[in-house]
């Protein structure tokens, strides 16, 4: 979307995407399990879709702080008692 908007042209997008193959990036084998339960529920009681409340039972799950500028999300974590990075 970024090159499609202007914001960076292709080159600049082929050298973010190789430095991404850099870092170490784990797939959590436990977020489908959690989708149907405790994912939702989440989602439900902070009136978040499903996609950011995924991020947010994974950092509960991992007790790890969650970064994000979304505002909703923000909250939810905060009513979680989850520590936020960033602004």
């Amino acid at each position: 979307m970024s090159v499609k908007r202007g914001r960076l042209d292709r080159i600049e997008k082929s050298e973010i995407l190789a430095w991404l193959t850099q870092l170490p990036i784990d797939c959590d084998s436990e977020t489908g399990t959690q989708a149907w339960g405790r994912t939702i529920a989440l989602a439900d009681r902070h009136k978040l879709t499903v996609y950011d409340a995924t991020y947010l039972e994974l950092a509960l799950r991992l007790k790890l702080p969650l970064a994000t500028l979304d505002q909703d999300l923000r909250h939810a974590a905060k009513a979680e008692s989850l520590p936020l990075l960033g602004l």
